[in-house]
């Protein structure tokens, strides 16, 4: 009874940590589409992925990348642009340890990934 148990809270933290990460990719994409300049941008990304995971309990750095639209999120990382009709993804990733579980056990652990496609409106205006 008690591997099962434990089967299931390593279950419930994993996939904690995945919904988590899509939350915070898809707040991180509306922040930066709905910036007004590149600079702003970077701060409301920044901003919007530490709440989106403190809402979640989760208090660590996650890794945020851009990548093309089409592209998976361990490929070539890419500028986003804050032009009208821009296109890109982007990543939010964490690594995640299993609960009640030592370190040279983990080995590498489990790596949990969120990804949202941002298309900037193409009759949006920046001023």
């Amino acid at each position: 009874m008690l591997p099962l148990l434990y089967l299931i809270v390593a279950v419930a933290t994993v996939e904690a940590s995945n919904l988590a990460v899509t939350q915070a990719a898809r707040e991180a994409g509306r922040a930066f589409a709905t910036s007004e300049s590149p600079a702003q941008a970077g701060a409301r990304v920044d901003a919007a992925v530490h709440l989106a995971l403190s809402d979640q309990g989760i208090a660590d750095e996650p890794e945020v990348r851009f990548v093309a639209a089409g592209a998976a999120c361990d490929g070539a990382a890419v500028v986003p642009r804050l032009a009208p009709g821009a296109e890109f993804a982007i990543c939010v990733s964490r690594h995640v340890e299993l609960p009640a579980l030592p370190r040279f056990l983990q080995g590498r652990g489990i790596t949990t990934v969120g990804r949202y496609v941002v298309h900037v409106d193409e009759y949006r205006a920046f001023g």
